[in-house]
């Protein structure tokens, strides 16, 4: 058992002033360097006001190169025979060509058939070269039509 006078140094005060006094010191010493650094720094960004600037005049362009095409005859590429038009001149050219064309009636809608879940040997049937069956996207065959139905006046 170790004696009372080794775990006591009545030499060395168990606090010490002197190094709370330069921590704190030395602390606000760096919190005035950070300050001044923070200070001096220059506040606000021009990139956000440029990028709007740029892409403000982005857009005039755009606009200014529309009006000017959109109103006039012109060619978009002479050699391959492309002009442009107004649009005005456009609508009616559309207008009279959808009115001049007779509405049809709608063919039937073809539903597809449900697919059946094919297990990998059903599907492996032999494909002759000069027949192969069209296939779908799932990869199941497509039955083959057996011939168009006869018009129900007809009689054969």
């Amino acid at each position: 058992m170790p004696n009372d006078e080794t775990l006591i140094h009545p030499e060395q005060p168990r606090f010490l002033l002197s190094a709370w006094m330069w921590a704190v010191a030395l602390f606000v010493f760096f919190g005035v360097i950070v300050a001044i650094a923070f200070g001096a720094m220059q506040r606000g960004s021009s990139y956000e006001a440029d990028r709007a600037k740029a892409r403000a005049e982005k857009l005039k362009t755009a606009q200014d190169e529309w009006n000017k095409t959109s109103g006039s005859y012109g060619w978009v590429d002479q050699a391959k025979g492309i002009a442009h038009i107004p649009i005005q001149r456009a609508m009616q050219l559309e207008l009279a060509d959808l009115q001049s064309k007779k509405p049809a009636p709608a063919g039937p809608i073809a539903t597809p058939e449900p697919a059946v879940a094919a297990t990998p040997a059903a599907t492996a049937a032999p494909n002759t070269p000069s027949d192969p069956p069209s296939m779908t996207p799932l990869g199941t065959p497509v039955p083959k039509p057996t011939g168009t139905p006869a018009p129900a006046g007809l009689k054969s």
